[in-house]
This record gives structure tokens, C-alpha cells and sequence, in this order.
């Protein structure tokens, strides 16, 4: 077990107190910011690289059963469906994502309609260079501990073109509250699901998920390889019955996490009894972790909420600091000479 004096003496940038906050960052983020009245839209492309991309990633997901088009651009080029009637929203925290910026010149250039959040950096220049809409969001410790900040701003500015409603979103961040007391710093014990989580992975993990929770699915990867610097895998669960599934007749380094969600598919539900069957068969030590009830905002926030926390509890586990990521510093720096 670990306690509150390693998280304070490993964890230098003091990350963990940030995601202690996540609740309030959030509440404040949707009641600080404005929401103005826009145009519909019909194509959407969001468009950011590391943590700043999950956005794209989360608003694909609640976005998936409206009529609206979703893209989600990671890396340099736009798709060659936009056009002028394409809005693109780009995110980046830092402001100076090379890929992001990139992708924001190239909107400008075709005519699309563009809105930018930033907390500044580059990005700030250039949308204040050139006449392009932006808004300025604070960033807290990091890009990947900032998503709810980010999150809740985006989706009070956008409300008038997001078929969401104030009471979905609000419930989030009441379940955000809730999930607080469990996972928090302030209760190190075993009861703590995300600690618990932590505890449990001792090899390589393979994320399997339902359609819908890729979002959370890819977060969660990307967070235990910037946080906990490990490995990480991550399949759909359906795809993954025709193909992935066969991995498992060798033994292996590899421990699988089921992320299931309240509502699944029947079919999917299915699948993940049969898919617990043979890991028990086989001998097989899996972790299953089953979303909260309610919308899908409120599912998807509070499952990263869980998952990124037990990546941050893994690195302190195994001694290791979340905050710097030395790796994705060498690759920008070599990028810039």
C-alpha cells in the first residue's frame, strides 16, 4: 500500500492534487464559461495530438448518435471532406502542438469555419495574427491533468451546436463528486477503486472495450504510458473475438482489463460473459471495470476519472514520477532543430 507521504515525496509536479480537484476544475470550468449562439452544423473535426486529443476522441463518442459528422485528426492533415461548411475545433493545451497548428493553418487556408482553445503558445499567435476565433483555458499541470478544465469549457461554449443537455452535463459533475470521495488521495485504502486497480496490474495490460468507450479505452493507454511509463494494448472487445482472442492460447506478459459499461449491447454483454469464461478456463487473472450508471458524459468523465487516477497510483506503486515525460520532450526538441 502506499500513502499519502509518497505521493507527495515521488510524484514532484504534484499531479495527484490536481486530479483531487477534478470535480470542482470542472463545476467552475461550465459556470465560468459563455456560451454564445452559433450556427448548426452538419461536419464536425476536432483536431489535437496527445492529451489534448482525447477530446476528440470523448466528443466522437457522445456525438455518435446525433446526425452530426465527426472526425477526429491526429497529425498533420485535415480529411478531404471539409469544405467551407466544416467546423474544425482544434485543442491544444500547450498551444504549440506542431500537428494541431498545422491542421489549424490549413482550415484557415480552405475557408473552414474554425474555433480554437488554447491556453496559448503558438496557436494564441496565430489565431490573433489572423482574424481566427479563439478561446484562452487555463492549464493545469498538464495537458492529460487538464481535461476536465478543457472538457467543461467546450462544452458550455458549444452548447448551442451539441445536442447535449444542461442537466446531462451537470449530472456528470455531480457523479464526478461521488467518485471523488472513492479514488481521492484522501482515502488510501482498499476500498479505493482506482488504487485498487493500480495494485492489481503487474503486467503488460490489454484494454479491451465496448463500442463507445474507446475513448476512455485509448485515454486510459495513453495515460499509463505518460503517467506509469509501461507498455500498454488496447482492443475492441467485438473485433477482438476475431483475432485478438488467439493471443491468449500461449502464455504471455500481458494481463487483460475489461472496461464494461451499464448499458452495453446485449450482444456485447455476451461477449463479455464468454470472454470471462475462457480467462478462467486458461487460468487467466483479469480486472474488470464496470462504468457508472447515467448518460454517456457522465459514464465516459468519470470512467478516465477512475483510470487516470490508477495510472497515477501505478507510478507512485513503482516509484516512479508521473509528471515528467523525458521521452516526448527528446522527440518535440529534435522535431524544432
Amino acid at each position: 500500500m502506499i500513502n499519502k507521504f509518497d505521493l507527495e515525496k515521488i510524484d514532484s509536479g504534484k499531479m495527484f492534487k490536481v486530479y483531487d480537484d477534478w470535480p470542482e476544475i470542472a463545476k467552475n470550468a461550465y459556470l465560468k464559461a459563455k456560451s454564445n449562439s452559433r450556427e448548426p452544423v452538419k461536419h464536425i473535426v476536432f483536431a489535437g495530438m496527445g492529451g489534448s486529443g482525447t477530446m476528440g476522441d470523448f466528443f466522437a463518442a457522445i456525438l455518435s448518435k446525433t446526425n452530426l459528422h465527426v472526425n477526429v485528426v491526429k497529425g498533420y492533415l485535415l480529411p478531404k471532406n471539409v469544405d467551407s461548411k466544416t467546423l474544425v475545433i482544434a485543442t491544444s493545451v500547450s498551444g504549440n502542438t506542431a500537428e494541431t497548428l498545422s491542421i489549424l493553418k490549413a482550415s484557415k487556408k480552405i475557408g473552414c469555419k474554425i474555433i480554437v482553445f488554447v491556453s496559448g503558445g503558438k496557436m494564441e499567435e496565430y489565431c490573433n495574427q489572423n482574424d481566427v476565433e479563439f478561446i484562452k483555458i487555463e492549464k493545469y499541470h498538464s495537458p492529460r491533468a487538464s481535461f476536465v478544465n478543457f472538457l467543461y469549457s467546450i462544452l458550455r461554449i458549444l452548447e448551442p451546436i451539441f445536442p447535449i443537455t444542461k442537466e446531462e452535463i451537470e449530472n456528470s459533475i455531480k457523479q464526478l463528486k461521488i467518485t471523488k470521495k472513492n479514488i481521492c488521495s484522501d482515502n488510501l485504502e482498499l476500498n479505493n477503486q482506482s488504487l485498487d486497480l493500480a495494485m492489481s496490474l503487474k503486467e503488460i495490460p490489454l484494454i479491451y472495450y465496448p463500442g463507445g468507450f474507446e475513448a476512455a479505452a485509448i485515454r486510459f493507454k495513453c495515460s499509463l504510458q505518460e503517467n506509469a511509463k509501461i507498455h500498454a494494448i488496447v482492443e475492441d472487445v467485438v473485433e477482438a473475438s476475431h483475432n485478438g482472442i488467439v493471443s491468449w492460447e500461449i502464455k504471455s506478459n500481458v494481463q487483460p482489463i475489461l472496461l464494461q459499461g451499464k448499458d452495453d449491447y446485449e450482444k456485447t454483454k455476451e461477449r463479455w460473459i464468454i470472454f470471462e469464461e475462457y480467462f478462467n478456463e486458461k487460468n487467466i487473472k483479469f480486472k474488470k471495470i464496470i462504468s457508472k450508471e447515467g448518460n454517456i458524459i457522465s459514464k465516459l468523465v468519470n470512467l478516465i476519472y477512475i483510470l487516470d487516477y490508477a495510472s497515477i497510483y501505478l507510478a507512485i506503486i513503482n516509484k516512479i514520477d508521473p509528471t515528467p515525460v523525458y521521452a516526448i520532450d527528446y522527440i518535440k526538441n529534435k522535431l524544432n532543430n
